[in-house]
């Protein structure tokens, strides 16, 4: 499969997963089920697993639900709410396992007790207590955001509002979920589609006695800021909740073995249907939380942690129609279109058939009855076709061999890596010229994670293109708002906004600003990556100026950065040679208030310098002594330069080659427990 083909299937699952996001999150009105949902996430991720170089903004892999709402104030949270990584199977619980142990440089046999809880489907929200009092509730939003809906949350029996208990931390966020019983449900569900969207459809009502009428309750499992801290373990932080007055839930478990862990999960889903709320799975967090603080976290979602879902839920459709979306980059990506079904109580119109080899594998063609399946985070996908309801005339469906869109002739890139053609069918766009790439390219550069143009949102942007009013990112700073007063639905309010939300947006961080430029294979870590080696904006655009050079300082300097591969130089490269690029950063630019990358406030021994790891060490894993050293402000290298500050050599297979080239440079090199010493590990 041609990468192309790939980033497009990746774009278009992202795009899809969005959509879905906003439903679910923000309007508690999903359109397709929980395993639908969960199918195109897995997908996702996935995906990225397999191709490093797959990075997005809206990934699950970065972001968490989805951005607050204008209807309650939004406030920041003192610690993040993440999201979890998803196992669907025993292996993938073994892989979760292995994951720790070798972060951790832990022996096979070293046994990782886990906290099992169930995984309720509700809506999660932290509260906030000081000296006892419960001060401040918010929504997760998207993770770094929440919606401030306190008086929403104090009408919950189960949330106290006053603790007084000696051993209670002066500042203390209790997380949990708040649900509703699915007996209860059943006296309300005329008003709404499911529990979870009772839920959060109360939890948003703008009274809060609208909120009291209905019958919602609160399960405790987890704590964000906590000063001070008395306990060392998840198991003793959930015995002190219930002392304190919260409910936590009964089938709480310590598992130490996968065996114990598969054996538990089969017991957990057949009592499913049992139980009194619903469930999608069980969450499972390493109890040591010493561990958990040196593990750490992967983009959003943390290490020691992980979200074990229950089956799939499965039905039948037809097919009405296949349609070829473009992504931003190029990817041509095939979905049917079918007569909807509910699947898990979400109904799904759209799924999704990944790319022309998936097409031709499972013989998938127009007015086909087919099998769709809803599992892990992933948009819905076809399992199957159901042979004997095909129709005796049917046809095979034919790929596209040109975009739909400008009509360029579709390729399949050859992956240097897997020495094969990409399975992504895409747009080459020679000419930078395809209108739908260049769509979903302004789509891109006002989203959230880039410069978080509020109001500016994908339907906006598709009305706003089709009326001829922006094209390229630098018009939305040249838009004549007073246009907008003779298109229905924008009122001077509507416009106030949307033009403090544009000049808003103008000062925008190095980081945020190179990955909404919507650089192939550049995401938001590797933007995050770049951001922190070049610093500022010049240093990083001397690259549009000097990497086609025959004499390229730059494309060195790229190559020894941690994180940076050749798929990634070769992406820059291509979107640096061409002239229409080149004009819409310069105008940008000189445009935007662009703001250098800041590293830690606090000064450490190793601040902004370049260090390099090879060979295994003794007390820690490589992986965990990288994650170290950046969280204390220093860079991590690939290869050495004359820049390098430090080689650190672990005891076993260190890369002479690499020691070598430090001695050449006068690099100095560190054993493990020199280098323990600077960092005082």
């Amino acid at each position: 499969m041609k990468k192309k083909e790939i980033e497009k299937i990746y774009i278009e699952k992202i795009n899809q997963l969005n959509k879905h996001d906003k439903a679910y999150f923000e309007h508690d009105k999903p359109i397709i089920s929980d395993k639908e949902y969960d199918d195109i996430k897995q997908k996702i991720l996935d995906l990225e697993k397999r191709y490093k170089y797959l990075i997005n903004k809206n990934s699950p892999s970065k972001k968490v639900g989805y951005e607050a709402s204008n209807k309650f104030k939004k406030v920041t949270h003192d610690i993040p709410m993440l999201s979890l990584s998803n196992a669907f199977s025993k292996e993938d619980i073994v892989v979760f396992l292995k994951k720790i142990k070798n972060f951790l440089n832990l022996k096979e046999n070293v046994k990782i007790i886990l906290s099992s809880e169930p995984k309720i489907d509700g809506i999660s929200a932290s509260l906030k207590y000081i000296d006892g009092i419960f001060v401040l509730g918010l929504s997760r939003g998207d993770g770094k955001i929440g919606e401030d809906i306190t008086n929403n949350l104090k009408t919950i029996d189960d949330i106290p509002i006053k603790i007084d208990k000696p051993n209670f931390p002066k500042i203390l966020e209790v997380r949990g979920e708040v649900y509703i019983t699915k007996s209860d449900f059943k006296k309300i569900n005329k008003n709404f589609a499911n529990p979870r969207n009772a839920a959060g459809g109360s939890l948003r009502q703008k009274d809060y006695r609208e909120t009291k009428k209905i019958p919602l309750k609160f399960l405790a499992y987890g704590f964000g800021l906590a000063e001070p801290t008395s306990f060392k373990k998840q198991s003793e932080y959930l015995k002190l909740l219930k002392d304190w007055g919260f409910k936590t839930s009964s089938f709480n478990n310590w598992l130490s073995s996968v065996e114990e862990i598969d054996s538990n999960h089969k017991i957990m889903e057949k009592k499913r249907s049992e139980i009194d709320y619903d469930l999608d799975g069980l969450v499972y967090k390493v109890d040591d939380l010493n561990l958990q603080k040196r593990l750490g976290f992967v983009s959003n979602s943390p290490r020691w942690a992980i979200a074990h879902k229950f089956s799939a839920e499965k039905g039948f459709s037809k097919i009405k129609n296949i349609e070829i979306q473009v992504g931003k980059t190029g990817a041509l990506t095939p979905v049917a279109k079918i007569d909807p079904i509910t699947i898990g109580g979400v109904v799904v119109s759209n799924a999704t058939l990944h790319n022309e080899d998936e097409i031709n594998r499972k013989d998938i063609r127009i007015n086909d009855v087919v099998c769709i399946q809803r599992a892990g985070d992933v948009i819905p996908q076809v399992i199957h076709v159901d042979l004997l309801k095909r129709d005796k005339n049917s046809k095979k469906f034919l790929f596209p061999k040109k975009c739909p869109s400008c009509g360029s002739k579709a390729i399949k890139e050859f992956n240097s890596n897997t020495k094969k053609k990409d399975a992504v069918t895409r747009c080459p766009d020679l000419e930078f010229k395809c209108n739908e790439i260049l769509k979903e390219k302004l789509k891109h550069f006002v989203s959230k994670d880039a410069l978080n143009i509020e109001g500016l949102g994908k339907k906006v942007v598709e009305n706003f293109w089709d009326r001829k009013l922006i094209k390229y990112p630098y018009d939305i700073f040249n838009l004549d708002l007073n246009i907008l007063k003779k298109i229905e639905g924008w009122g001077k309010k509507s416009i106030n906004n949307l033009k403090n939300s544009i000049n808003k947006s103008k000062e925008i961080s190095l980081d945020r600003f190179i990955f909404s430029l919507g650089i192939r294979h550049i995401g938001e870590e590797n933007a995050k990556v770049l951001a922190k080696h070049f610093l500022n904006e010049k240093k990083f655009f001397g690259l549009s100026r000097d990497l086609n050079s025959s004499e390229s300082k730059y494309r060195d300097e790229l190559q020894s950065i941690d994180g940076i591969g050749n798929s990634q130089i070769e992406s820059l490269k291509k979107f640096f040679s061409n002239n229409q690029n080149l004009r819409i950063v310069s105008r940008l630019v000189s445009i935007l208030r662009i703001k250098d990358y800041k590293y830690l406030k606090k000064k450490t021994p190793i601040s902004e310098k370049l260090i390099m790891f090879t060979g295994t060490f003794v007390n820690n894993s490589r992986s965990e002594l990288k994650f170290l050293a950046e969280s204390m402000g220093a860079k991590i290298v690939s290869n050495i330069s004359k820049k390098t500050d430090y080689l650190v050599v672990g005891s076993q297979k260190p890369t002479v080659r690499k020691i070598n080239e430090a001695k050449n440079f006068n690099i100095e090199v560190l054993t493990e427990d020199e280098w323990n010493k600077i960092v005082s590990l």
